[in-house]
């Protein structure tokens, strides 16, 4: 099943709801995940940019595109952003048929000489 990085962000109402009712989200939102048939994989609280980062296999990109609009949706975050992993084995097979594709770049038209 492919995989994917979630990066969430909280509002300041889900930080200070946490603050007050300390829990692990990760075990919160598994059963979501699990019904739309995924996985979660990992989980961590970062510092940064997001707040957390998850881990996740899902059927295909509408599935994780699902679970990403319903977390967006219910207002705890100020912020969702989704990769799509790629194995490493993945990542070569698309390089070999990269040196197959008949793509060109486009130009410069040349100007004509007058």
């Amino acid at each position: 099943m492919p995989h994917y990085m979630l990066q969430v962000g909280y509002t300041p109402e889900a930080w200070a709801s946490m603050v007050k009712n300390p829990q692990d989200r990760i075990k919160a939102v598994t059963p979501a995940v699990e019904k739309l048939g995924g996985k979660v994989l990992a989980g961590y609280l970062t510092f940064g940019e997001y707040d957390l980062i998850a881990i996740v296999e899902m059927k295909s990109n509408v599935d994780a595109a699902s679970f990403a609009i319903a977390v967006a949706a219910a207002g705890a975050v100020s912020k969702i952003h989704t990769t799509v992993l790629m194995t490493t084995t993945d990542g070569i097979e698309a390089m070999k048929r990269a040196g197959t594709s008949t793509y060109r770049p486009a130009t410069k038209s040349r100007a004509r000489a007058r």
